[in-house]
């Protein structure tokens, strides 16, 4: 293993409490190089000066408070965490990271990747467009068009345009539950995200991508329709055929990732694109895998800056 000199100095956003960023730690550390852990949520700024980016962090990853540190000031800095909040702190944290970057910071993922992948609609508006396969889609706020969508594609998936880990996703055959669930959600103001259901055999595959290339991949298996590990789905190892890798990369490349976590399905024998995650998580993909995942994302990010 490569060991760098200490003063090359990574920033990870996150928690301490995270198993990704734990994992960063250990693999960046083990290379020699120093690691910040920055609160996504204590980044205070300064104006007019130019590079005044502080953060407050009071969870260190050693325990002990740190001092507010000028974020502009490391080599790279690793997005773990994105918590939600209000409109105006989200988009605020998205700004910070946008300034940061027109300074030179190097942001692995990108802000603007981040914003592609954290929103459904626009991910897979992003991937139709670029000609890939992506499931049948109707995105509405009326609630006549959502019905219809149901009438249309007999059996649909509503999913939130903000959720990870299947959260929130709701499998409807019928017009009497689509009406029922329809109207909760217009009582919130939500958006209609609508799917039309693929048939599969309980099961799909992540496939992870780093630098443009597929690095691992797993098979996802449940007893039910959704294949998420955190709804009960167990993993295996999987080695995808050119047909997966192409076009797990092609979608990290016309979304521009750094890193990706890529949902493939296959459904009556051709695969669709259901998810693009940008701040993938690869806890149940490492337990099935013979690489170091976060050694590989290290490794890359210091390639990147121009340190091995």
């Amino acid at each position: 293993m490569t060991v760098l000199s200490s003063k090359t100095t990574i920033g990870i956003l996150g928690t301490a409490k995270g198993p990704h960023v734990k994992a960063l730690t250990i693999a960046l550390e083990g290379m020699g190089v120093k690691v910040k852990l920055i609160d996504p949520q204590k980044l205070t700024s300064y104006m007019p000066q130019s590079a005044t980016f502080l953060a407050e962090s009071r969870e260190a990853l050693d325990g002990q408070a740190q001092t507010p540190e000028n974020i502009k000031n490391l080599d790279a800095l690793l997005i773990r965490s994105l918590p939600g909040g209000s409109l105006e702190q989200v988009i605020y944290r998205m700004d910070v990271l946008h300034r940061l970057e027109k300074q030179g910071l190097m942001i692995i993922n990108s802000p603007s990747l981040l914003e592609k992948t954290v929103d459904k609609f626009y991910t897979t508006a992003l991937l139709a467009d670029a000609g890939l396969p992506v499931p049948k889609t109707i995105v509405t706020e009326r609630f006549d068009q959502a019905m219809e969508a149901v009438r249309k594609f007999g059996r649909v998936v509503v999913k939130p345009l903000f959720g990870s880990l299947g959260k929130g996703m709701v499998l409807i055959e019928d017009p009497d539950t689509a009406h029922r669930v329809f109207r909760a959600l217009e009582l919130g103001n939500y958006v209609y995200y609508l799917q039309g259901f693929l048939p599969h055999d309980n099961g799909d595959y992540r496939l992870f991508v780093v630098g443009g290339e597929v690095v691992s991949a797993m098979r996802r298996q449940s007893n039910y329709w959704k294949a998420n590990i955190a709804c009960g789905a167990t993993a295996e190892p999987y080695h995808p055929d050119s047909v997966m890798t192409e076009l797990a990369v092609r979608t990290a490349d016309i979304l521009q990732a750094d890193y990706l976590g890529v949902d493939i399905l296959i459904s009556d024998g051709k695969p669709y694109l259901i998810e693009a995650n940008g701040i993938p998580g690869w806890t149940g993909l490492q337990s099935v895998s013979n690489i170091n995942i976060a050694e590989v994302i290290a490794k890359y990010v210091l390639r990147k800056i121009g340190r091995i």
